[in-house]
Formats: C-alpha cells, structure tokens, sequence
C-alpha cells in the first residue's frame, strides 16, 4: 500500500474508534440512537468522513482489497448521508455502526499492525 493510502487508512481507522467509543458511550441501544439527535450526528458525521477518505484510496488499493471491503458501497453511503440527510434512514446507519463498522475497524487495523506494503 501507498503512503497516501495508509494515511488515509490511519483516519479511516480513528474514525471507526470513535464510532466504537460513541456506542460504549451512548449505549448500543437503538431507540437511544434514534432519540438523541447528538449521537446519530456524531456517527452520521463520522460515516460521512470514512466514505470521503475511501474516495480517496487509490483504485489499485481499492481493486486489490475488494474482496475484503466494500468499497464502493461505503462510498455510496458517504454520498447519501450527504445529499439526502433529511431522508436518512437511521436504521441503515445504526445497522452500519454496529455490524459494519467494527468489521472496518478489524480490516484497518490488521493491514496498520502488520506495517502491509504492496509496493
């Protein structure tokens, strides 16, 4: 993998932490998420971010781990919380923060701890 996508990698990794800290903090309780607007922001917002820093992974480290990532439809998430945010489905970013989310997490750390280098 490339530095710039490691780097992106590293924000993509801090930003599913604190998807993971918001859920230990707020409680892994959906009528909770759907009720405090602080909580769907605060993920919503981090949702948004990993999908734009996916966008800008390379397509070489995008092809080479598609298996592994679905990359394309975390971009397309990015896309919908951020031009159809009044009609965002809190389910599906619920669903997102705690099935999807750790499996990114477990992804990006196990490419970070082994320093994986395709170059």
């Amino acid at each position: 993998m490339n530095n710039g996508d490691r780097q992106r990698l590293l924000h993509i990794h801090r930003y599913c932490q604190d998807i993971a800290r918001f859920v230990e903090r707020f409680g892994k309780d959906y009528t909770t998420f759907v009720e405090d607007r602080a909580y769907l922001s605060a993920v919503s917002m981090c949702v948004l971010q990993i999908g734009e820093l996916a966008n800008g992974l390379s397509d070489e480290f995008r092809e080479e781990t598609k298996d592994q990532m679905p990359w394309g439809m975390i971009r397309g998430m990015r896309n919908w919380i951020a031009h159809a945010y009044a009609e965002m489905d809190e389910a599906i970013i619920w669903e997102t923060a705690i099935n999807d989310i750790p499996r990114l997490l477990h992804f990006c750390d196990s490419l970070l701890e082994t320093g994986e280098d395709n170059q």
